[in-house]
């Protein structure tokens, strides 16, 4: 069976969510090899193996965690040049896209990115994508190449798999050409209590309809432990800030649930969020476009609706 690559998205060991996602994927492809880049190898190993990785490759170059995306880029290419991979799986996050898309250059093979599933089929991989501002859902496959993926989040469900997880230490030559951009300074995120935006099961937006005031769509939010995102209106007007942005100038999310409060819908909010499994909308506006999308809607004011579901979400927790 042909080895699977996916690249381990962690903090220090840490394995974030997308990443067990990928791993339950690349089952579907052929044998999952989670490739760990930078130190933590010792605690990311029971989370690894748990979900399916045979191998766990860890590539050993100071410049790998010293620079920018370029390095990394170059061992994956080397990686793949060693393995012949059925394919290569990455997170569709700012970082797993450049990557992918610079492995793809140097492996003479074709991408695909943002896609939501992957299958076997005729001895090849087929992608499924939402494209053209999510109008449209195609499949498609890579012609060329080891077909390299990149994947949104909670496009499926991590599932357990135990697995072998062989530690395999591979040394790497990082060429000066990949040494162009050298990180001078790093800070850890601040912590909000809520989840990562692009990872969160749960979504909560808010739009103009807030008039500025996120309390009542953050109170809704934590009552659900759920992430909260803005439209461009609400960014753009100072309202919240541009790191929360859902939309096709913002972040895309394909949560389990998304609800849009006070949103009115436009194509530019649509794109980044109507792969949402469930959508759910409040508007005072009947008429707004975001009911053209949902799957349940409130027509009513977000500041008399929100707070009267928040109370009934604590009270059924309590």
């Amino acid at each position: 069976m042909a080895e699977v690559l996916v690249l381990v998205d962690h903090v220090e060991g840490a394995v974030s969510k997308p990443t067990l996602e990928l791993l339950t994927l690349a089952r579907r492809l052929g044998e999952p090899s989670a490739v760990l880049i930078g130190a933590g190898a010792d605690a990311a190993h029971g989370a690894l193996a748990s979900h399916g990785a045979e191998k766990i490759y860890v590539l050993d170059a100071p410049e790998l965690t010293e620079y920018l995306v370029a390095p990394k880029a170059e061992a994956l290419a080397q990686l793949v040049a060693d393995t012949s991979p059925a394919a290569v799986l990455l997170a569709s996050s700012a970082e797993g896209k450049e990557i992918g898309g610079r492995l793809a250059i140097k492996c003479d093979s074709g991408i695909i990115t943002d896609a939501v599933d992957v299958e076997a089929v005729d001895g090849g991989v087929q992608m499924t994508q939402s494209v053209f501002a999510g109008n449209f859902t195609v499949t498609s496959r890579v012609t060329k190449g080891t077909p390299i993926v990149t994947i949104k989040p909670n496009s499926t469900t991590p599932q357990e798999h135990p697995a072998a997880g062989t530690v395999e230490t591979i040394s790497v030559q990082v060429s000066d050409n990949a040494k162009g951009a050298r990180i001078t300074e790093t800070k850890p995120r601040g912590k909000s209590g809520r989840p990562e935006l692009t990872e969160a099961p749960i979504v909560v937006s808010g739009g103009r309809g807030t008039g500025g005031d996120f309390s009542e769509v953050e109170a809704f939010a934590d009552s659900l432990g759920a992430a909260v995102g803005a439209s461009r209106a609400a960014v753009d007007s100072g309202w919240y800030p541009h790191a929360f942005q859902v939309g096709q100038t913002g972040k895309t999310v394909s949560p389990q649930l998304y609800v849009a409060t006070g949103i009115s819908g436009a194509i530019q909010h649509r794109a980044g969020m109507q792969t949402s499994k469930t959508i759910v909308a409040v508007n005072k506006d009947e008429e707004a476009p975001i009911f053209e999308l949902v799957d349940f809607g409130v027509v009513g004011n977000l500041k008399t609706v929100l707070p009267q579901a928040t109370e009934a979400i604590v009270k059924r927790k309590g």
